[in-house]
């Protein structure tokens, strides 16, 4: 199948590079630096940039020449996910760091958004993370790595570690939690609805969260669209634990007005 072009009117960010790379590979599986060269109009050092970063994150495979599409059999859940809404994922992550500023401290933890959260918030200056999340410090650490200007203290949990997420869970995190007080936390999370709250697939994910709600002040949760009116196996928090809700489209009606009785910041992103 020949690759389509696309074309830009006005200068692309690296982000939206990154979406019709994605995009692209998703439809032919592999795809070559010189074909994406022609489709995107950019220089060759530029795609191999972006396949680089993509590659870092675990979005796709390098390949001589090109990039292949990370098979999902025998991958693990959390690479598989990382495709799942990726734009809009990518939206509420833009939109949830504009919330956030210098001298600000985080608990974040581990998930596909909150993943593109830190990502986005490594642009913030002088800002504290705790996170269990081994990529998402990476990510940050990146960013700041030799600019003054964008140092960041970076905390990284011990404790048992899921191989599948590269996180750390288990009673030695939670120990760890207990040790910090922080203004926010920043959670993604794997349902809404009105009848539970917010849920949680994982027992461990579920119980690092609840921990980290319990040292923060106020609790910021990020959402796509497939998350609402859901229900998962284990609790997180009711939704009156919630300050703001980031997501790409507001919830159902229903939702929507139990989140707006719990006096919840429901916050669309553009």
């Amino acid at each position: 199948m020949p690759i389509r072009s696309i074309y830009f009117k006005e200068p692309v960010k690296p982000d939206q590079r990154h979406e019709k790379i994605l995009e692209l590979l998703s439809e032919h599986r592999r795809i070559s630096v010189e074909d994406l060269n022609q489709a995107l109009d950019v220089s060759l050092e530029t795609i191999r940039r972006d396949l680089g970063q993509l590659a870092e994150r675990g979005l796709l495979r390098k390949i001589h020449g090109g990039a292949a599409l990370v098979e999902t059999s025998g991958e693990g859940l959390f690479q598989s996910r990382l495709r799942l809404q990726a734009p809009a994922k990518r939206r509420i992550a833009r939109k949830a760091a504009s919330y956030f500023h210098p001298g600000d401290a985080l608990f974040i933890d581990n998930g596909t958004t909150t993943l593109a959260f830190a990502e986005e918030l490594a642009g913030v200056d002088q800002v504290t993370i705790i996170t269990n999340g081994t990529l998402i410090a990476a990510a940050i650490a990146r960013r700041a790595r030799g600019s003054l200007e964008h140092q960041k203290r970076i905390f990284l949990l011990g404790g048992s570690f899921s191989g599948d997420g590269l996180e750390t869970l288990g009673p030695f995190a939670h120990e760890q939690i207990q040790r910090f007080h922080a203004e926010h936390v920043v959670l993604t999370v794997g349902a809404v609805d009105v009848a539970h709250g917010v849920t949680d697939y994982d027992l461990g994910e579920a119980s690092v969260a609840r921990a980290m709600i319990g040292q923060a002040r106020t609790l910021t949760v990020l959402v796509d669209q497939s998350k609402f009116s859901r229900t998962a196996l284990f609790e997180v928090c009711g939704l009156a634990a919630v300050d703001r809700l980031i997501s790409d489209v507001l919830p159902e009606p229903d939702l929507l007005a139990a989140l707006r009785e719990s006096e919840v910041e429901v916050v669309v992103a553009d």
